[in-house]
């Protein structure tokens, strides 16, 4: 549950530390570390300083930190006994839901990677769509122990930020999420094109897509709320699907059958998880296009 940045500026010392203790996985005591330097004048003044607290621990505990990550859909993920917020977190990439091949994939190459480097591969993975995700597992496992442990390092950062900013509100937090929204608009009657159904799709592999969101615009011709929000835009190729042939049956439209155009799929890439990416359609029967707006 959210708490204000100034509760926890007055909470008692233990109150601060459980609140704040699975802000870094199993490290309760990054927060302990942080206690005595309240009060904090922003969220991201707290982050920093919960930063800073790892990069001053002992070697022997920063290396820890790192070695109680779960591995991605591991046998702990499988079997639920992981943290409550990396389940969260797998599940939300779609981790939980993976075939068998798919399993036996991770499981080879979190064994390859954990024999290299001794410590679980680390990805904050709310920040990349699932075929992403196995191409940074793929491509770090060429890298170097010092040069994999302070990417290991960074990626713990940006999960804890995450977390921190999901958790906590107040004065001067910081970017965390992007977003995703999409408008229609109808040339042939000069307007927004109201009741067209949209469908977003995650490009998983050649021959798999995952349906992320559905929805209808509205008479604005956008959706009443963004496709996604309030997260990271997964790294990921996608594909919005419009319905515009429907929509210019139901305007009455003298078309053939079946229409020239009836469904419209848009694919693009997202490389930016905290960026503003507006995929809008402008359409007529005949014709379309499209364009990253704002």
């Amino acid at each position: 549950m959210p708490v204000t940045l100034d509760a926890l500026n007055v909470a008692p010392e233990p109150e601060f530390v459980a609140a704040l203790g699975a802000i870094f996985e199993h490290a309760p005591w990054v927060a302990e570390a942080v206690a005595a330097r309240r009060p904090f004048a922003s969220v991201e003044a707290l982050f920093s300083a919960m930063r800073e607290a790892v990069l001053a621990a002992p070697e022997a505990r920063r290396l820890a930190l790192l070695r109680d990550h779960p591995e991605l859909a591991g046998r702990s993920a499988r079997a639920g006994t992981i943290a409550a917020e990396s389940i969260a977190e797998q599940a939300a990439a779609g981790l939980d839901r993976l075939s068998e091949p798919e399993y036996a994939r991770f499981a080879a190459l979190n064994s390859a990677y954990r024999e290299k480097f001794g410590f679980p591969f680390i990805l904050c993975i709310k920040r990349h769509g699932r075929a992403s995700l196995l191409r940074q597992f793929e491509a770090r496992m060429s890298g170097d122990i010092a040069r994999e442990r302070e990417t290991a390092e960074a990626e713990v950062f940006r999960i804890a930020a995450i977390r921190l900013d999901a958790l906590v509100t107040g004065e001067g937090r910081f970017r965390t999420t992007g977003r995703l929204s999409t408008h229609v608009l109808d040339t042939v009657a000069g307007r927004p094109a109201a009741g067209v159904v949209i469908e977003l799709a995650e490009i998983v592999g050649p021959d798999e897509a995952v349906t992320v969101a559905r929805a209808e615009t509205n008479a604005d011709g956008r959706t009443d709320a963004p496709l996604i929000a309030g997260r990271p835009v997964p790294i990921a190729h996608y594909e919005l699907r419009f319905h515009i042939g429907d929509y210019f049956r139901r305007a009455g439209l003298d078309l053939p059958e079946p229409a020239f155009l009836d469904l419209v799929p848009i694919r693009f890439g997202v490389a930016e998880p905290e960026g503003h990416y507006h995929v809008p359609l402008v359409a007529g029967p005949w014709s379309y296009q499209t364009y990253r707006g704002s």
